[in-house]
């Protein structure tokens, strides 16, 4: 790993060279001495813990951030970039784990978008697309849509784009996080196509079981620097959990059930119209009990979103009651639920979960502005808010120079375990968790896991939605999944598999007749 760029007899083979590479920022070292070869045609997997220095290092390969030391080797040519452009030229193109698609246009206007010096925005454009589009199996029409896309599709437009560009190296950004297996096989299968042609995949992901799956080669990455290579058949999951966090894999193992007979969430004929007269949520009904956890499983974009808005108070219902605690709250909004309550830990952490450029002692109060210890009731307390935000940097191992530095500063897994001990604390009767550990690594997943099962055991009720269907299985005591805004399907954590769940996720399975399902709920 510390050879020299020049001295390997390889070297013209290899799609990238990172030789010592460091970055630093005020008060944390990213980056130290990172050596990693990619070779040209392979699938390459980068895995560590959050934190570990993978988002720094990949800011850097596409140009987004200059190294303060070290040399990259693209090809064979040493290269320094200044913007993604100078990637981009270099044959460099990335795919972030939140795709950048405008939903109201077109595949053909989203590919086009930046890149109209290429080959048009006419038919021209539109041969090309379709080009790629056949010879890697991506099916995708170019007059459809994106927002008529489905998530598996949606990142085959994204991968396109890169494409389109030129790129020969591809950098995936955990490109499996949001979808269910049939959709990951099909990823897979793209990928394979995209190794046959030549190209070069450097693959980022917490999932060690795909990446043992689909990988040529691994590189695992420690606290900014690279810790070891392997191959996959030469090293289990336990192998390379080990090596990324010192501990084992953890697992979402079930615990005894907690459930009691007291309903704290009760929804009834819940309906949620959008503007244009289309249901997005349609007749739902679910009961969650004190102690209990229940899963909602769905493709993203089929309800499960506008179901948490909707009980959080963020949209308004267009039919439908809400009940918590047996009092009727439909018409309540967000800061009274907030203040009956509701704990909220939201899909996207930097939209609605942070303020970026603030302290974390300033991010504690957030939906806590009129509820000790981050209020008196009339003013912010601030000696309380610092107060507290220490003890939740302590209890749930936020990793941070201090309770002041800004929450853009840490990884993202350390945002995440903030904001599950921000909306933990208060005494909650009802969390709802969308996506609680999305692009977050093994040790902070397990963290998450055991809060969430410590609450459970002490009566709180919990609405849980995620992708991870593994996370779904071992962690709810029911699961219900949501396609098209209706709930579909009840199954039994115990007896259900990943692929059930996909199948009735995707419309794959016989959804039950509409009088089955509800007495299977009642």
């Amino acid at each position: 790993m510390n050879a020299s760029p020049t001295a390997s007899p390889t070297a013209a083979t290899d799609a990238i060279q990172v030789r010592g590479v460091g970055k630093r920022f005020p008060g944390v070292i990213a980056n130290h001495d990172v050596d990693i070869t990619i070779r040209s045609g392979t699938v390459h997997a980068l895995i560590g813990e959050n934190g570990a220095g993978k988002s720094t290092l990949m800011k850097i390969l596409y140009g987004v951030q200059k190294p303060d030391d070290g040399t990259l080797v693209v090809g064979g040519e040493e290269v320094s970039f200044g913007s993604p452009t100078d990637a981009i030229a270099h044959g460099i193109g990335m795919v972030f784990q939140h795709f950048m698609l405008a939903d109201n246009l077109t595949v053909l206007e989203n590919v086009v978008l930046g890149a109209e010096k290429i080959h048009g925005i006419g038919d021209a454009a539109r041969r090309r697309i379709v080009e790629i589009s056949t010879a890697y199996g991506f099916d995708l029409d170019p007059d459809e849509l994106v927002e008529d896309l489905g998530v598996g599709e949606r990142q085959r437009v994204e991968i396109l784009k890169v494409l389109y560009r030129g790129a020969k190296i591809i950098i995936l950004d955990e490109p499996t996080a949001v979808l269910v297996p049939q959709e990951v096989d099909a990823l897979f299968g793209n990928l394979r196509e995209l190794k046959a042609e030549g190209h070069t995949i450097l693959f980022i992901s917490h999932k060690l079981d795909e990446v043992l799956a689909i990988a040529d080669d691994i590189t695992v990455m420690r606290r900014g620097t690279t810790v070891g290579e392997a191959h996959p058949g030469e090293v289990t999951k336990r192998e390379l959990a080990e090596l990324m966090v010192g501990s084992e894999l953890p697992t979402p193992e079930k615990t005894a059930s907690t459930v009691t007979d007291e309903v704290q969430l009760e929804i009834e004929g819940l309906t949620l119209t959008d503007a244009f007269g289309r249901d997005l949520l349609s007749g739902i009904d679910l009961t969650i009990h004190k102690g209990e956890v229940l899963g909602i499983a769905g493709v993203e974009g089929n309800g499960q979103a506008e179901l948490v808005e909707t009980v959080m108070g963020m949209r308004k219902p267009t039919a439908g009651v809400i009940r918590v605690g047996g009092e009727d709250i439909s018409d309540w909004d967000t800061r009274e639920r907030r203040e009956a309550g509701i704990g909220y830990i939201p899909e996207d952490r930097h939209r609605h979960g942070l303020l970026l450029d603030a302290p974390l002692w300033e991010n504690r109060i957030l939906g806590f502005q009129s509820r000790e210890p981050a209020s008196n009731g009339f003013l912010i307390n601030r000696s309380g808010a610092r107060e507290d935000t220490q003890r939740i940097v302590e209890e749930y191992d936020v990793r941070t120079p201090g309770i002041d530095t800004n929450s853009r500063a840490l990884s993202g897994g350390n945002q995440q375990k903030l904001i599950v001990g921000r909306e933990m604390s208060g005494n909650p009767v009802l969390v709802l968790a969308a996506h609680p550990t999305r692009g977050v690594d093994v040790g902070a997943q397990a963290a998450i896991w055991g809060h969430i099962k410590k609450a459970r055991e002490e009566g709180l009720a919990v609405l849980l939605i995620s992708a991870d269907l593994d996370e779904l299985i071992g962690l709810s005591d029911r699961i219900e999944v949501i396609l098209r805004g209706r709930l579909v399907g009840e199954f039994d954590p115990q007896t259900v598999t990943p692929q059930d769940l996909g199948s009735a996720m995707t419309g794959g399975a016989d959804e039950p007749a509409d009088d089955q399902t509800q007495e299977d709920r009642a």
